[in-house]
């Protein structure tokens, strides 16, 4: 995602090939930096992410509550059809993993503390 916010890639990459994926977009997309959670295994990643052939800045944002906000605007991006649309939207699950989600939000919350401070 560039300052714009336009949203320039986004998928759910196996842990494996994490590296080789960033490389790839690295090559496409002018990359200043990665913004990633700063909870789960945070420390690991960052010390992976030194090992790219050009390494990038790494940003921890606050991620609590990630998952729940990236299930409602799973929902807002493809609203419920059929008899799922009776289902309150706290018992419905996406059907497909939101990780991509997660991290559009994480960009977000990075470049809104960049407009307010």
């Amino acid at each position: 995602m560039g300052l714009d916010r336009v949203l320039m890639h986004r998928a759910v990459v196996a842990a494996g090939a994490v590296l080789t994926t960033i490389e790839q977009l690295q090559q496409q997309y002018p990359i200043s930096l990665i913004v990633m959670g700063d909870q789960t295994s945070a420390k690991d990643w960052k010390t992976q992410l030194t090992q790219l052939s050009q390494p990038l800045r790494v940003v921890l944002i606050d991620e609590r509550y990630s998952s729940l906000e990236a299930r409602d605007r799973y929902w807002q991006m493809y609203p419920p059809a059929g008899w799922q649309r009776l289902l309150p939207q706290g018992f419905r699950q996406p059907t497909v993993p939101i990780d991509d989600i997660v991290a559009m939000l994480l960009i977000e919350r990075y470049l809104n503390r960049l407009t307010e401070g």
